[in-house]
C-alpha cells in the first residue's frame, strides 16, 4: 500500500514531461533563408580569403513554383586540394552584376579553415566578385 502514494508522483513527473516536450517542439523553425543568410554572415567574418576562379552562372527555372534560381559556380584550390562549389545568389541580386561574372573570370572566395568545402564568393557585407575588364572599359567616364 506504501507504493501507491507515489502514483500521484509519477503521474504529475510525467504530466510535467510531456507539456515541456510540447512547449519545446512548438519553437518556431528557422526559415531556409535565414539559415543561409547566416551561413554567410559567419563565413564573411571568419572565412579565410583565397583566390578563386568563376567558371559559370546557370539561371535555374523551376516549373512547379514559378522560382528562379541563380546559381554561381566557381572553383579554388586550398593546400593542394582543387574545390568545385556553388552558391546561390537568387537572394543577393541587388549586390552581383551577373553579366560582369563571365567564365574564367577571377575571384575571391571565402572558405571555412575547418571545412574548407565551404565556401562562398559574394554575401550581404562582401563580395569576392572582381569586375570584368572588358565591361569596366566599356562604361562612360563621368568629367
Amino acid at each position: 500500500m506504501s507504493s501507491l502514494r507515489y502514483y500521484p508522483i509519477l503521474a504529475l513527473g510525467a504530466t510535467a514531461a510531456i507539456v515541456g516536450y510540447a512547449l519545446l517542439s512548438r519553437k518556431p523553425k528557422r526559415s531556409s533563408e535565414l539559415m543561409e543568410y547566416e551561413h554567410r554572415t559567419e563565413l564573411t567574418r571568419g572565412g579565410r580569403i583565397i583566390d578563386g576562379t568563376v567558371i559559370d552562372v546557370h539561371e535555374l527555372e523551376e516549373t512547379e513554383t514559378q522560382r528562379q534560381a541563380i546559381l554561381l559556380i566557381y572553383t579554388y584550390d586550398v593546400a593542394g586540394v582543387s574545390y568545385e562549389a556553388s552558391q546561390d545568389v537568387t537572394h543577393l541580386r541587388q549586390f552581383i552584376d551577373l553579366y560582369s561574372c563571365r567564365l574564367g573570370l577571377p575571384a575571391s572566395v571565402k572558405y571555412d579553415p575547418h571545412n574548407p568545402g565551404d565556401s562562398i564568393v559574394i554575401s550581404e557585407t562582401w563580395s569576392g566578385l572582381r569586375r570584368s575588364p572588358i565591361r569596366a572599359q566599356s562604361r562612360p567616364v563621368a568629367s
